[in-house]
């Protein structure tokens, strides 16, 4: 089973490095001032939230393929083990893909996650922010983060997400953000 696991970790890797024809036409999505595009999405509990849940406060929503495939995996964990820093300079952190409820739940549970993962199963969100991609047969979200500010305004987009750093960029621009607004 523990090989099965490995090749398919394997090949998802694989896959979600190939170009798609999609990112060549990549949506535009909103930018920097921007006011970001709501949603209306079920979190791994079976709980909607809307992006005015999250007006007053700063916002971190990320993007990602495909739960329990390698680099979502680290960006969940980085996420995840950066969240007291995160919380403590006053964002929110949400994780966005097209997987499921169920599909949520399960990888949160297994590796900890104490963020709402929320579920575009439809991709109408990804589409809204311009992260929606093809890869063949596949359809997912691009690894993107959108930092948004207390009004709702997009403060900073990041594109082409290293899973490993991003966390850490974040931490930082929110930081530089903060002190040059106040």
């Amino acid at each position: 089973m523990k090989v099965l696991v490995r090749v398919f970790a394997l090949l998802a890797a694989a896959f979600f490095a190939l170009p798609s024809f999609a990112d060549e036409a990549k949506q535009a999505g909103p930018g920097v001032g921007q006011a970001a595009p709501d949603f209306h999405l079920q979190d791994q509990k079976g709980d909607w939230h809307k992006l005015a849940d999250e007006h007053g406060k700063w916002l971190v929503l990320y993007f990602y393929p495909k739960d329990f495939t390698p680099g979502c995996t680290t960006e969940v964990c980085t996420f995840r083990d950066d969240i007291v820093a995160l919380r403590k300079a006053g964002a929110d952190v949400l994780g966005v893909s097209l997987d499921d409820v169920k599909s949520h739940a399960e990888f949160a549970e297994k590796y900890h996650v104490p963020f709402r993962l929320l579920s575009d199963a439809d991709a109408n969100v990804a589409k809204a922010y311009g992260v929606y991609t093809e890869r063949g047969p596949m359809k997912c979200a691009r690894r993107e983060t959108f930092l948004i500010d207390p009004q709702g305004k997009v403060a900073k987009r990041y594109a082409d997400v290293d899973p490993k750093e991003n966390s850490k960029q974040v931490l930082a621009d929110l930081d530089a953000l903060k002190k040059k607004a106040g």
